[in-house]
């Protein structure tokens, strides 16, 4: 137990590192440049980068110093109601973030393409939201601003509130930056969501198949020794013949499905098998409640 929650460990801190360099890279190379204010910190640091030009230097606060001096707040709010298990993760995402932001340079794309720089960025930024996301914890900003918000009210949902910051982060950037910037801003919002809702559900995507063979007994056997995925009998009766059967049930990874059918056509050639998608997995095996959905459990 403690090697696979190690491995878990490992895995989530390549998530992370990996995340959050796209997410910096994404703001670095194509947002900032672009002055696209797409809402959330950064978009908060594009503005304020924008605001402080003639007062701190020609190259305004920089948005690492932004990101660190508005979330730090945040983090310790978050404490008290979600407990330091979730902050000390959320922390560490958002310094490692925050790093990537001082060290990667400011450098816009070679290509001049306003959209395609856009679909780029976002596209980047997506991948590594939904890596974040995954990995059980945030970066910060307004989704975490959101949360805290929700604990005082309740009556408003994290999303609506989310909603209403961000929207009020981006019509600021369309005043100072213009109309046309908070297009390709809002073009970009709706591809980090697709992306990065897309790789959260592909990461945590599973298929539950369900078997009915005269040897169904055989099957399951064979399936727990040579995979390890445990196996559900159901009884069940067709119909059309009035016979009883027994009815496997089990979830399984991508890989798995393909070594449970062969198991499964060659004991019997006459099975009958379904396949269907598993948008979500939680328990033995596969996601980890506790780990998983510490945000969700601190918040009721």
């Amino acid at each position: 137990m403690n090697v696979f929650r190690n491995k878990n460990q490992v895995l989530s801190g390549l998530m992370i590192l990996v995340g959050t360099g796209l997410m910096a890279v994404a703001v670095n190379c194509v947002f900032e440049p672009m002055q696209l204010v797409t809402g959330g910190v950064t978009g908060i640091g594009i503005i304020i980068k924008e605001l402080t030009r003639n007062i701190v230097g020609k190259e305004g606060i920089p948005l690492w110093m932004t990101n660190l001096i508005c979330n730090v707040p945040l983090f310790l709010f978050a404490y008290h109601y979600m407990g330091g298990r979730f902050v000390k993760k959320g922390l560490l995402s958002m310094l490692v973030f925050t790093g990537y932001l001082g060290v990667i340079p400011i450098t816009p794309l070679p290509t001049q393409d306003a959209l395609l720089n856009t679909i780029s960025g976002a596209v980047l930024m997506g991948l590594g939201l939904g890596l974040v996301f995954a990995a059980g914890t945030t970066t910060g900003g307004t989704d975490l601003l959101a949360i805290l918000l929700q604990q005082r009210f309740r009556h408003l949902s994290e999303a609506q509130i989310l909603a209403v910051v961000d929207g009020s982060i981006v019509i600021v950037g369309a005043l100072i930056f213009g109309l046309e910037h908070a297009l390709y801003a809002l073009v970009a919002i709706f591809i980090v969501t697709k992306v990065s809702d897309g790789i959260m559900n592909g990461l945590k995507f599973s298929r539950v198949s369900y078997v009915i063979s005269d040897k169904a007994l055989e099957i399951s056997r064979c399936f727990m020794e040579r995979v390890r995925r445990g196996v559900t009998g159901i009884e069940v009766t067709g119909m059309h013949t009035g016979k009883k059967r027994n009815m496997l049930m089990c979830v399984v990874s991508r890989k798995e499905i393909v070594e449970l059918k062969e198991i499964v056509f060659d004991i019997d050639p006459n099975a009958f098998v379904i396949v269907t998608n598993a948008a979500e997995t939680v328990g033995e095996g596969f996601a980890n409640y506790r780990a998983e959905y510490t945000i969700n459990s601190k918040k009721s």
